[in-house]
């Protein structure tokens, strides 16, 4: 497909890396958040609630951006 990559606003969606492995089929990396804090409650991106405040974005395909530890400069 070629043409112009648009950033489309608006997206609904969820994005979690703790989920326990085997309950998936595919690979995931863990939250380094999580890791850090020996915790499975970090969330990068909750449905019509939140957004955490280390998330950068999705890159193709289904790379996450995550700025932990580090500060989020888009935020402010």
């Amino acid at each position: 497909m070629n043409g112009p990559i648009r950033k489309l606003k608006g997206a609904n969606m969820d994005i979690d890396l703790s989920t326990p492995r085997e309950e998936i089929s595919w690979e995931q990396d863990l939250c380094p958040w999580n890791q850090a804090d020996h915790t499975a409650g970090h969330r990068c991106a909750v449905k019509n609630v939140s957004i955490c405040q280390y998330f950068r974005g999705v890159e193709y395909l289904d790379t996450l951006l995550c700025c932990y530890p580090g500060e989020n400069a888009a935020s402010k």
